[in-house]
């Protein structure tokens, strides 16, 4: 509407203007000299017309005079005659003409009040055109100004329009953007979860079918074993019983001192609990101060622990913790087959008897259900620094277990999907060890401890 009410009014002013120059040009062109004076017409030719048109019209029936005498006087009554005979053919062109100088009388009366009333107007005339004459150009310079001020605010407004648009553009752009991102980023993350997601799936498969082949190939070694017609006989075997050393010193205050501190033992350990989240009951075999026992309990896992040390178990106790006086052999045969689902057990194996160890690994297994979790820690003899520093420190330790001796045993006894994690890395808590080459560092100093772990065939 805005532009349409512009587009009435621009073309009002152009026919006002056109107007108003035809006026100028036609007083100028009468009225060279600007002014705004009439030129009154001169009547005198047409009354002059009149008078002589009258003369003719009073002179119709009469003869021209001639000289007296009888011979005019014959002429004159000839003519007498000739227009008495012939009134009754002229009488209406008389008539007419008496009219149409009538209507001529009339038309001048007329032309003189006209020119009577033009004189009457000449000079307000010129005044109403001077005035009008100043009011075009008062009106003209304001509706220039008005124009110049609505032209100004119009480029402004359009301005305004286009920098608001092109914000709304570059936020929208900026808008499309960040979804695109943030979008990407959830294909993304959705991608990576979905990756891993199978991923986990695939292992956890492969994990099971390992572990059903491993269960294949152990049943069918075990009848092979039994159809043997030649088996050798069992060596002798101390009994299966052992009992605590009778120490000289205060053990507790030793392992605090030796193997560190209950907080740092706690963290250490973390590592094994989402292995056991899924194992409940968990047997801790020498669970000494009860540090696993207690990451089972807040965890909301079912364990209980046994330990030869009578002060381990009293202090285990006033913790709150299900823990028992008892001889893991003695206590694993009393148990049912297969009513744990996951068996613990750090720093115990290094002090059984080399004899006794395949006879507790063969123990462990029969107690733990399908797919039970096996979990033994124990000083790393690949790693050399244990033995100037760490292993002999303690006098109730018998010697090292080596990783893939254990590892046979687990497999001898149906455990499969064995895997071993080194633990504390030597150079840790022996900052010279840094100099030596890293290859050479990892494999003759490298972790302190070792975890192996087996899942029940």
């Amino acid at each position: 509407m805005a532009a349409e009410d512009k587009v009435a009014a621009e073309d009002k002013a152009a026919e006002l203007t056109a107007l108003v120059h035809e006026i100028r040009d036609r007083v100028r062109a009468r009225y060279p000299s600007g002014g705004a004076k009439l030129t009154l017409p001169d009547l005198m030719p047409l009354v002059h017309a009149r008078d002589a048109a009258e003369a003719k019209v009073a002179s119709i029936g009469m003869v021209n005079p001639r000289p007296g005498g009888p011979l005019n006087t014959l002429a004159q009554g000839i003519k007498k005659l000739v227009a008495r005979a012939l009134d009754w053919h002229v009488r209406e062109q008389v008539e007419f003409n008496r009219q149409v100088m009538a209507c001529v009388e009339a038309t001048l009366e007329a032309l003189n009040e006209t020119k009577r009333a033009l004189a009457q107007i000449d000079h307000p005339l010129s005044d109403e055109v001077k005035d009008l004459s100043a009011h075009w150009n008062q009106w003209r310079a304001e509706w220039e100004r008005k124009l110049f001020v609505n032209e100004t605010q119009f480029l402004r407004s359009v301005a305004d329009l286009q920098g608001s648009f092109q914000l709304r553009t570059a936020l929208m752009e900026s808008n499309l953007r960040e979804i695109t991102r943030v979008q990407h980023a959830d294909y993304l993350a959705a991608l990576d979860r979905s990756t891993a997601e199978l991923q986990k799936k695939f292992w956890e498969e492969a994990a099971k079918a390992r572990r059903e082949y491993e269960r294949v190939i152990h049943e069918e070694l075990r009848i092979i074993r039994q159809r043997t017609i030649l088996q050798p006989e069992a060596p002798a075997l101390p009994p299966l019983t052992e009992t605590a050393p009778d120490l000289p010193f205060d053990y507790g205050r030793f392992a605090e001192r030796f193997r560190g501190s209950e907080e740092y033992v706690k963290k250490n350990i973390q590592f094994y609990l989402p292995r056991f989240a899924n194992h409940a009951p968990v047997l801790d075999i020498g669970c000494g101060r009860g540090e696993f026992l207690e990451m089972m309990r807040e965890a909301g896992i079912e364990a209980r622990g046994i330990d030869l040390s009578e002060e381990s178990v009293a202090l285990c106790r006033q913790k709150g913790l299900n823990v028992e006086h008892a001889d893991l052999f003695a206590h694993l045969s009393d148990l049912p087959d297969r009513s744990l689902g996951g068996i613990f057990c750090a720093q115990v194996i290094e002090h059984l008897s080399p004899f006794r160890l395949p006879d507790m690994i063969r123990l462990a297994s029969a107690k733990l259900s399908r797919d039970g979790l096996l979990a033994i820690e124990t000083p790393n003899p690949e790693c050399l620094a244990i033995f100037a520093s760490h292993f002999y420190l303690d006098p109730t330790h018998t010697r090292p277990v080596p990783h893939p001796l254990m590892a046979f045993y687990m497999e001898e006894f149906g455990l499969g999907q064995v895997e071993t994690q080194r633990l504390s890395p030597a150079v840790e808590s022996m900052p010279s060890l840094a100099a030596l080459p890293e290859a050479f560092r990892e494999a003759f100093f490298g972790g302190l401890d070792y975890a192996i772990f087996g899942i029940k065939l």
